[in-house]
């Protein structure tokens, strides 16, 4: 399978951006790669694509899966699995973030409720356990409204996300004539 130079660009950054967002690079690449072709594909054109060996590919197609962002499909009179990401780019957006939550963000809660159990013995554990009791409550926050955005429609999240900016600027020119009529 060839790649064009763009599309081949778009691949190794988008690998390397993978390690930022929870997956290695070549993971990133892969799911790149399944991103941006137009029809589903093998391991061994995966493979030959990206330079790698067909194990690192059976690995990273494994992760992928895990992640719940591949599926896998066959033809008929055909033995070969087929690839393809799932769903449109705001779903798999969508996918990503509700992994991350249960890998990153669930566990730290769940030490963060079980701590905040604890009495506090000294000043310092005080000031500690007020500062987690901050955190907590902020990531509590974050998922209940990440939670909320999930419900929406790709559309009306959309809508909501080009409105982000009136929405600021409507804040800031509330807190603007706040900060006059105090005065």
């Amino acid at each position: 399978m060839e790649i064009s130079e763009k599309n081949q660009s778009f691949v190794y950054h988008f690998g390397e951006m993978g390690s930022k967002w929870g997956f290695n690079r070549t993971v990133g690449q892969i799911y790149a790669l399944l991103v941006i072709t137009d029809k589903p594909i093998t391991a061994n054109e995966l493979a030959s694509a990206l330079s790698i060996s067909r194990g690192n590919v059976s690995m990273g197609i494994k992760e992928l899966q895990s992640w719940q962002l591949v599926h896998v499909s066959h033809i008929p009179g055909d033995r070969k699995e087929y690839y393809h990401a799932i769903g449109s780019v705001m779903e798999m957006a969508n996918t990503v973030f509700e992994e991350r939550r249960k890998r990153e963000v669930d566990p730290t809660l769940s030490l963060l409720r079980n701590l905040l159990l604890e009495s506090p013995t000294s000043d310092s554990e005080k000031y500690a356990q007020q500062r987690m009791q901050d955190i907590h409550d902020l990531l509590e926050m974050i998922t209940n409204w990440a939670a909320e955005l999930q419900k929406l429609s790709p559309e009306q999240l959309s809508t909501l996300m080009k409105l982000g900016t009136g929405v600021t600027k409507m804040l800031s020119v509330k807190k603007n004539l706040f900060s006059k009529n105090k005065d």
